[in-house]
């Protein structure tokens, strides 16, 4: 018993030694972004804009708020209508410059996230380019009939002024709850929400309560002029990841199996959770967000998958799953018990919700066409 108040004790000093070695560089961090913000707000650096509807998808924490799902969320909503382009930065690619992304592309030319879109949306153009502002000029010149541009991960990149900005806050850890890099994971502070025409909660419970969205919308604080939104992840059928003859195993049928779950991103606890809940038992192998499989993690998860009881699947994520179609190192049989979890984003809220939500995007889109004079609307500024 006085060993482990000894450790909770020890436990607690760590994390004040921590908080007082942090402030300090969290204080500088925040005069440096607060800064490099009033600069563009003073328009002392220049922000551009475009005669294009682009849409930008983005957070203040760092990863793990859905900003991938959301995009294609968009995707799906408006492809029928029109042609849509997606403009990431290629995080992590091994290439440079502006590059339009083929769905046979290798992750280490376009980056996991951008093929997976592209892979997904076969129809949808999905473009690569560190420089916003270039790339957006390339794909207005490389398709002239081009009516929208998503831009995926693009809240901080104040050198873009996108028409209708979309600030995606994750339920599970809010950014009011939140401090500031290195002492938490805000690339921002709080109050640069007010950049934000749409914000939404993302990954709730799929049976979110009043009481719960009522604390919500009041933490939240949104402005008059923001509209607030919820959604939550709806996962579908495991689908095999090598063996595309093979059939899914529907997600009704998961409590029938033993998971080893691996994943590579900047929070798990979302995915953790379902699979705990879904499943006869799930043991978690975590890596790095954007982790690039090397022949040693591939070991570990296959020594986790002998070591654990039958009926027995290996599963992982979407974005994941691109990166090992030519990964040389799982062993044949493990091939064929590999899964890939996929998630689509779904809409919480009354009909009418759903509603506001859909005619936020389809008016914003409808009222700044290309070639027409750029829409001034009432959250510009």
């Amino acid at each position: 018993m006085l060993y482990f108040y000894h450790f909770k004790l020890m436990r607690e000093f760590v994390k004040i030694l921590k908080i007082l070695c942090l402030f300090p560089l969290m204080l500088i961090y925040r005069s440096v972004v607060t800064f490099r913000n009033f600069l563009y707000d003073s328009k002392i650096l220049k922000s551009h804009e475009f005669d294009m509807p682009i849409i930008s998808v983005g957070n203040i924490s760092v990863g793990g708020s859905g900003k991938t799902p959301h995009t294609e969320f968009l995707i799906e909503m408006l492809q029928d209508e029109y042609q849509v382009a997606v403009l990431s930065r290629g995080y992590k690619r091994k290439t440079r410059g502006f590059r339009l992304v083929e769905a046979d592309d290798s992750f280490l030319l376009s980056g996991d996230e951008p093929l997976q879109i592209k892979q997904k949306f076969p129809n949808a153009i999905v473009a690569v380019c560190e420089n916003r502002v270039k790339g957006i000029s390339q794909l207005m010149s490389k398709f002239p009939d081009l009516k929208l541009i998503i831009l995926d991960d693009a809240f901080q990149h104040r050198r873009v002024k996108p028409g209708l900005s979309i600030l995606l806050n994750n339920f599970n850890h809010p950014i009011n709850k939140d401090f500031l890099l290195p002492l938490g994971y805000l690339r921002e502070p709080r109050s640069s929400a007010y950049r934000a025409h749409i914000v939404v909660f993302t990954k709730c419970p799929n049976k979110l309560k009043p009481i719960e969205k009522r604390i919500l919308i009041k933490e939240s604080e949104v402005y008059p002029y923001q509209y607030l939104f919820f959604t939550t992840y709806n996962y579908l059928d495991l689908k095999p990841v090598f063996n595309e003859d093979k059939k899914t195993i529907p997600i009704s049928d998961l409590k029938k199996y033993n998971v080893v779950l691996f994943s590579g991103l900047a929070k798990h606890t979302s995915l953790y959770n379902f699979f705990k809940e879904n499943s006869k038992s799930v043991k978690h192998i975590k890596f790095p967000d954007h982790h690039n499989f090397k022949k040693r993690d591939i070991i570990k998860i296959e020594k986790e998958f002998k070591n654990t009881k039958e009926p027995s699947i290996i599963v992982t994520t979407e974005k994941d799953a691109v990166k090992l179609k030519d990964n040389k190192y799982f062993a044949e049989e493990t091939k064929k018990m590999l899964y890939c979890a996929s998630i689509k984003v779904e809409q919480l809220g009354s009909e009418e919700d759903i509603k506001q939500f859909n005619n936020q995007i389809f008016s914003y889109v409808r009222n700044n066409k290309r070639y027409c004079k750029l829409y001034k609307n009432a959250y510009s500024g």
